[in-house]
């Protein structure tokens, strides 16, 4: 049996944060490259009484999926919903046709109730409007707050509808836990190339929001 022996000439290993040793081009070779999977931060916006946060830039064809992440977000109204759309325009405007299903689990601080259940109220059918990831629940106390992520799929695809995800979980105002979920597609074969988010009621009072390419 032949042995095999690496040239060692040839093996680029040089660290980098999120990379991986794979083959090089010619197989003959070592080096470092992307890892599949892993999330490129593209932007970052934090709040401050913000009406809404609108992505306009960097949703192209570089990535086939985008990955917004919602951290802290804390509205300035009581009984208040974070909501999203989307935009074929450069964020002209934000009313890209949808369809969605939606439902939520929640539970009560002190036990005394639990659910879980398909939220009628909040999907839509061909409709054009903000998605809310609530029923009229988030709550606005100074520990009451959303965390979650949005995930939107082949964004600059001019043959497909756009499919998204996003699961969430935020404070009610009644102190309850709300673990929610939301998939659909924007009916479009434009490309989705702005995210805009905000409040039904009020504005963002603060809390962060990032997104990412996923490599």
């Amino acid at each position: 049996m032949a042995l095999s022996k690496v040239d060692f000439n040839s093996i680029n290993v040089t660290p980098a944060a999120s990379k991986a040793i794979k083959f090089n081009s010619s197989n003959n070779g070592l080096e470092t490259g992307d890892v599949g999977g892993s999330l490129v931060l593209l932007s970052t916006v934090t709040a401050s009484s913000s009406s809404t946060i609108s992505f306009t830039s960097g949703i192209d064809s570089t990535y086939k999926e985008y990955v917004f992440k919602f951290i802290n977000i804390h509205g300035s109204a009581d009984s208040s919903d974070f909501s999203f759309n989307f935009s074929v325009d450069s964020g002209s405007n934000y009313n890209v046709t949808k369809t969605t299903t939606t439902f939520q689990a929640n539970h009560n601080e002190d036990g005394s109730e639990s659910s879980l259940s398909y939220r009628t109220a909040n999907d839509l059918a061909q409709g054009t409007g903000f998605q809310a990831t609530g029923n009229g629940n988030l709550g606005n106390d100074n520990d009451q707050n959303l965390c979650g992520e949005l995930k939107l799929f082949n964004p600059s695809s001019t043959t497909f509808v756009k499919h998204f995800i996003s699961k969430f979980n935020f404070t009610e105002y009644r102190d309850r836990s709300y673990n929610g979920f939301i998939a659909g597609y924007g009916n479009t074969t434009s490309a989705i190339d702005a995210v805009q988010f905000k409040m039904v009621s009020g504005n963002i009072d603060s809390g962060t929001i990032k997104m990412y390419g996923v490599v």
